[in-house]
């Protein structure tokens, strides 16, 4: 970790993208929250989560985006879009324009599948290879620590003084991601020739389906991604109608959640580096299927010990899959890879979602979390059902044709 944040770029970019994640994560959960106030419907208020979802299906376009453009201006463009988009929702003033709320999440879920794209990628050239694990760890610190007291913050001002607070909040955090985006200092490689038509939108699926680790790590995540979208909706009533308390209750169990995320960063860069990246995911839904079936206990120290290792299990399962990708992809293949897993894992995250959302009505949502459990520990079955075939860490010679580019460019 010194060595990595020895480096002005590696400083900057994340805490670019530690300012960012405050406002993210104060922003989608408020918005959940908003809807429920507004309609009075867990069904609706999970709809928020669905929208969002659906905008991820715009993945393989935005990887050929990322991988197209030179990254850095991309990602401060990208930002300063996504501030304009939010303070879109100061025009929402009640139930009739819910809608709203629905299309601006859906607009999000554009901005943040561009953002992963662009940003795995460029992480992957900025970075050395060896320290890839560290880096993602330090992004995952930053997105998943600042919820300790962000969701507490958006929910809050939520129902202190509205939801303005919250939008201008998240505003002014996309404009001080842009302001550090700009302020990197690296040369990018041109991008390679391109192909014709489809075979440019294709490009990421066809990889993954010749490189086996890629493609048992995709499909693990749509196992898993069947039933786990039913925790978007599933939160609210393990709130209302489990720990019975008001919906920004739910602020407080996000904020355990973040615990337990900073909790797993502290062990999994270790964990990868004695073991695998394939074990390491493997570890992080074994403990979500563990945390689902804790979670049906309906007593608070039970569920806040499931929401920290939930937490906990997020990290493990996120930075080990990003540094999976970015160690076993080609650097001009890595948005588009990245759009496609995004893309195949959103489709059934988004029906997930969807289906929580109408099944929280006629079914228990002890059932649902217990079906849950099960789904995930199918997937671990799957993805553990073959040897694994573990691949060095590359060393710091694997980013050296950057770091000259890099060099030259501080040196200008």
């Amino acid at each position: 970790m010194r060595r990595l944040l020895a480096d002005r770029n590696t400083r900057l970019y994340i805490s670019g993208q530690t300012l960012s994640a405050i406002g993210d994560s104060s922003l989608w959960l408020a918005m959940g929250i908003w809807v429920k106030i507004l309609t009075g419907s867990s069904s609706d208020a999970g709809l928020v989560f669905f929208a969002f979802s659906c905008g991820l299906l715009l993945a393989p376009v935005c990887g050929v985006v990322a991988d197209r453009l030179p990254r850095r201006p991309l990602l401060a463009a990208v930002n300063l879009a996504s501030a304009a988009l939010v303070c879109s929702l100061l025009l929402v003033h009640g139930r009739s324009q819910v809608a709203l709320i629905y299309a601006v999440m859906f607009c999000y879920g554009v901005s943040g599948a561009l953002i992963t794209s662009a940003q795995t990628a460029l992480l992957a050239v900025m970075i050395p290879g060896d320290l890839l694990g560290e880096a993602n760890t330090l992004l995952q610190i930053g997105s998943q620590g600042t919820r300790i007291f962000t969701p507490l913050v958006g929910a809050g001002l939520l129902a202190w003084i509205g939801p303005a607070p919250v939008v201008l909040l998240d505003a002014a955090t996309f404009l001080a991601a842009t302001a550090t985006t700009l302020a990197l200092r690296l040369r990018e490689q041109p991008a390679p020739a391109r192909a014709h038509g489809k075979a440019e939108f294709t490009a990421g699926m066809r990889y993954i389906r010749r490189t086996a680790a890629l493609r048992r790590l995709l499909v693990t995540f749509v196992i898993a991604l069947t039933a786990f979208g039913f925790i978007e909706t599933i939160s609210f009533a393990i709130v209302s109608q489990g720990l019975h308390r008001t919906p920004p209750f739910l602020g407080v169990l996000i904020a355990v959640m973040a615990g337990g995320s900073i909790a797993g960063a502290v062990v999994v860069s270790p964990l990868m580096r004695r073991t695998s990246e394939r074990t390491t995911i493997a570890a992080g839904l074994l403990a979500c299927a563990g945390s689902c079936l804790l979670l049906t206990a309906g007593l608070l120290p039970v569920v806040v010990a499931a929401c920290a290792l939930l937490g906990a299990s997020l990290i493990f399962i996120d930075v080990a899959a990003i540094t999976l990708l970015q160690r076993r992809t080609p650097p001009a293949l890595i948005g588009r890879v990245d759009s496609a897993l995004t893309l195949a894992s959103s489709v059934p995250q988004a029906l997930s979602i969807a289906a929580g959302a109408a099944l929280i009505a006629v079914v228990n949502y002890r059932v649902l979390l217990i079906v849950m459990a099960v789904v995930i520990a199918a997937s671990v079955a799957y993805l553990l059902s073959e040897p694994d075939t573990h691949v060095r860490e590359p060393g710091p010679e694997a980013s050296g044709r950057y770091r000259s580019a890099a060099g030259s460019a501080a040196g200008a």
